[in-house]
């Protein structure tokens, strides 16, 4: 695996962590801004507002943009996004921050996703596109946990101040390690909304917002499910929460591979066991170390939904693999709202805290149910049972300007 998905992964985990850490810190924000942690909760949708509307746009409005330039913009967005954040004199300010934070999300992770593809030879582009997500894992396990602890002690703006400096360090490994990738002279904003008329890209970023959806109708609740019904105390949150993300880790680890030998039967796979585990955890919830073990799973089957998906969209999209990629985020932010509201709607209708688990199964079966669909349409054309074959060769790696074995066309710098 070259260097450059290194540069790749550290900008992943910047991203992951600013978008998962306000959670942990709304009661801080919601004190120091002088306003309710449900008001500050806007916070969260703020930021998924920002990938929803981004991620199209700046990756339709940058088709002609050299990639490494691209990710470079987008992160200089992101450091600023977040410079804001961490300097707003007031909520509306901070507001407008994390939705500047937001909007380079989906963009970069999508352009992030075409470029670890193309850096690669064929048979390994799933797991160069999952090392990438790794960071994203990783923000979970380190990044959060450390950037929340932060925040409680130092106040919130040092944790954004933290994520601004993550966010720098990003920028100079992007533009030392990742070569020049040039775009196709056919690319056009056209082009590229276009693609999101295929049939089949549409039903995959419908699999997601579903599929997905089944994850975060736990994950939003799962501190409130640790301290009152698993049993544990409030300092055993953040233990829980490193947990899932060892799990999104050990998913993503074996996605990549998994996807590489057969990308339907893994989203299959993969949709199927996060149904099972969501409705094994509403028993296991009662058994402390049972519970524990369940959290991993949950993580792992939730997280290995990404890089199939991922691939799919990227496999379908011929033309303009980019904003499929970069779409595909907006509908796992999608899926984080759709859940977590889901989830939120069980639990004040009165039936019980570990209720978002069968919400979730009910979601992972409409995203499996809908993935199913999409194969067996697909059938008549030549299928997407290996995604690293198609993204080298024709199906979807007719890539603007792709290279089968690897796109160092020009020095990194």
């Amino acid at each position: 695996m070259p260097f450059a998905l290194l540069a790749l992964a550290v900008s992943a985990f910047g991203i992951g962590t600013t978008e998962f850490v306000m959670m942990g810190l709304l009661p801080n924000v919601a004190d120091d801004l002088g306003t309710s942690v449900p008001t500050a909760g806007y916070l969260v949708s703020a930021y998924a507002i920002g990938v929803v509307i981004g991620a199209p746009l700046l990756t339709a409005f940058g088709s002609r943009v050299p990639r490494k330039r691209m990710l470079l913009l987008l992160m200089a967005l992101f450091v600023v996004g977040n410079l804001a954040s961490a300097l707003a004199p007031g909520f509306g300010w901070l507001l407008a921050g994390r939705v500047l934070a937001g909007l380079p999300h989906g963009a970069f992770f999508g352009v992030g996703a075409v470029v670890a593809a193309r850096l690669v030879r064929e048979g390994r582009q799933a797991r160069a596109v999952a090392t990438m997500f790794l960071g994203l894992t990783v923000a979970n396990i380190i990044g959060v946990p450390a950037a929340t602890l932060l925040g409680q002690h130092l106040g919130w703006r040092a944790t954004f101040l933290v994520v601004t400096v993550i966010g720098l360090v990003a920028l100079a490994a992007l533009a030392r390690l990742v070569p020049y990738v040039p775009v196709d002279a056919q690319q056009s904003v056209r082009r590229e909304l276009r693609a999101l008329r295929d049939r089949q890209v549409l039903l995959g970023l419908a699999t997601a917002v579903f599929g997905f959806g089944g994850v975060f109708a736990v994950y939003a609740y799962l501190a409130s499910m640790t301290t009152e019904v698993m049993g544990f105390g409030e300092s055993s949150v953040t233990l829980v929460l490193a947990l899932f993300g060892i799990g999104m880790t050990l998913g993503a680890l074996a996605a990549g591979p998994l996807t590489d030998r057969a990308l339907r039967p893994t989203l299959y796979g993969s949709l199927a066991t996060l149904a099972v585990v969501l409705v094994a955890f509403r028993f296991t919830a009662h058994v402390q170390w049972a519970a524990l073990v369940t959290v991993v799973i949950l993580g792992a089957v939730g997280f290995m939904t990404t890089t199939p998906l991922q691939m799919l969209v990227m496999s379908k999209a011929k033309d303009a693999p980019t904003i499929a990629s970069a779409s595909n985020h907006s509908a796992f932010n999608l899926a984080n709202a759709g859940g977590a509201w889901a989830g939120g709607a069980a639990i004040a209708a009165g039936w019980g805290w570990m209720s978002p688990t069968l919400v979730g199964a009910v979601l992972a079966v409409v995203g499996l149910a809908i993935a199913v669909t999409a194969g067996v349409l697909d059938r008549g054309g030549r299928g997407t049972g290996n995604a690293s074959r198609m993204v080298a060769r024709g199906e979807a790696a007719e890539v603007p300007g792709a290279v089968p074995e690897t796109v160092a066309v020009r020095p990194p710098h």
